[in-house]
């Protein structure tokens, strides 16, 4: 594994992207002025071939108009070009010299069917010879020869390969600076554009090592990025952890105080059941009616304790919520008849009515554990807290977006408005004493919210204009 040290002496990404895309650019920019500087020069030969070409027509013309070879007709020809050092050679079919302006030995000239251009000419009509050193005069020349009558007669023209002509000859430089500065320009803005990646990448690169080793984040390194895509998404990508971190620090605390909260609500049953039976087992000649009464009390202690318990492991299902994959058709309409019966005998102790609206059939796909869980404790904290002769009022309707809104309402003593915001919290009690004395365990709206929200819905609570306590919520009818 490499070590910090050991990666910083690495080339970064950006610098290796760099310096790959720079190098093949100038591999590019060096083939392409090869490959133009040879484009040029054979244009510029193929030029100059076809204006020495164009004087050997010119010439076959005016002796063809002459009607011979005069020597007199080729020098004058040869003046009036007005091609300094213009060379003007005549071949014969045999490949013997008839005419040369410059040499007058033709025989001393020797066989010219082997020169190059001459050898073209017979066989393409035209030919070039760039260079070649000649036999006679022992200078370079730029040949240039063509045919005429068949093979028959072979005119060469001829221009001295000194330095002004392969000057002429040689490539135009001025692209080979254009070129330069365009290299240039595009090292400054690739360099420019490399480094702010670079920038990113070695901030991404310091925030993901001091995240795996759960540093400090809020450092002037990490505050800035460049403003560019890339700094944009890896500005997000930092406020996102930081953000996750302080909602893993929210969560801890969370269940700090839900373990401290536990703990609180657990000693009272746990002492009250511990007390009663100190005092029986110190006392053993207690009355039996009082012994009856003690075990009675640790009897509704523990009753106190398994609901409690209960309603924590409801909570901690709720909280891994992603695992409840058992959906299943529920028909509510028919729960909430169940809860009534269950609730019937409460509800007639306390001179109470529940007003079932539901329609006949209404089926949601969902977990019936806690489609179950939303409605008995809905009922079950309006028949703790509304009061007596109270009614409880269940409507639901309709909505858009495969939605069913629920209104479960009280005509009761209502809450105070600074407590609403509140009622969904866990533990949370409005009256304490009151609570533990009708045997609450301060988790049933709690559940009631995570429920509803497993469902793909939303809750809230509010005081009734005319009183009483309402809570509305939806849930999804299909959550697949």
């Amino acid at each position: 594994m490499m070590t910090p040290e050991h990666t910083g002496k690495r080339l970064t990404l950006g610098k290796r992207m760099f310096w790959t895309v720079l190098s093949m650019f100038l591999v590019f920019a060096v083939l392409f002025i090869m490959f133009q500087q040879t484009r040029e020069k054979e244009y510029k030969i193929e030029t100059l071939n076809l204006k020495l070409q164009g004087n050997n027509i010119r010439l076959h013309d005016a002796l063809d108009f002459n009607g011979h070879s005069d020597v007199k007709v080729v020098d004058s020809f040869i003046r009036r070009q007005n091609m300094p050092n213009l060379r003007v050679t005549i071949i014969d079919k045999a490949g013997n010299v008839i005419y040369d302006n410059e040499q007058k030995d033709y025989r001393a000239m020797g066989n010219h069917n082997t020169r190059k251009e001459v050898v073209d000419a017979r066989r393409l009509g035209q030919g070039y010879t760039i260079g070649r050193k000649s036999n006679s005069n022992l200078g370079r020349f730029f040949y240039s020869a063509t045919s005429f009558d068949n093979g028959n007669l072979i005119i060469r023209s001829a221009l001295p390969y000194d330095n002004d002509l392969a000057k002429s000859l040689k490539s135009d430089q001025h692209y080979i600076w254009f070129a330069s500065v365009i290299v240039i320009i595009l090292v400054i803005v690739l360099y420019r554009f490399i480094h702010r990646l670079d920038d990113n990448i070695t901030k991404l690169r310091i925030f993901a090592r001091r995240a795996d080793h759960n540093e400090s984040l809020d450092t002037e390194d990490l505050i800035e990025f460049p403003a560019d895509e890339l700094g944009e998404i890896s500005e997000h990508i930092i406020k996102i952890y930081k953000r996750l971190q302080e909602t893993k620090e929210e969560q801890n605390v969370l269940k700090r105080q839900l373990t401290q909260n536990v703990a609180h609500e657990l000693k009272t049953p746990v002492a009250s059941i511990q007390g009663y039976l100190e005092t029986i087992k110190e006392n053993p000649d207690i009355k039996p009616e009082i012994k009856d009464q003690f075990i009675d009390r640790c009897f509704a202690q523990s009753q106190r304790l398994t609901t409690l318990l209960r309603d924590i492991s409801t909570l901690n299902k709720l909280d891994d919520s992603p695992s409840l994959k058992d959906f299943e058709e529920i028909d509510i309409a028919q729960t909430v008849q169940q809860i009534i019966r269950e609730t019937e005998l409460q509800l007639k102790e306390r001179n109470m009515t529940f007003v079932d609206n539901l329609p006949e059939h209404l089926v949601i796909n969902g977990n019936a554990s806690m489609v179950y869980s939303i409605f008995r404790n809905l009922t079950d904290n309006a028949i703790a807290y509304a009061g007596e002769g109270t009614t409880i009022t269940l409507d639901a309707s309709k909505v858009e977006h495969g939605r069913w809104h629920f209104s479960f309402s009280d005509n009761g003593v209502g809450v105070p408005g600074q407590h609403l915001p509140r009622l969904f919290e866990r533990f949370y009690r409005v009256d304490k004493g009151r609570s533990r004395k009708l045997g609450g365990t301060g988790l049933g709206l709690a559940i009631v919210k995570n429920a509803v929200l497993l469902h793909g819905g939303t809750i809230v609570a509010a005081n009734n204009i005319t009183g009483g306590l309402r809570f509305d919520f939806t849930l999804k009818e299909n959550l697949s």
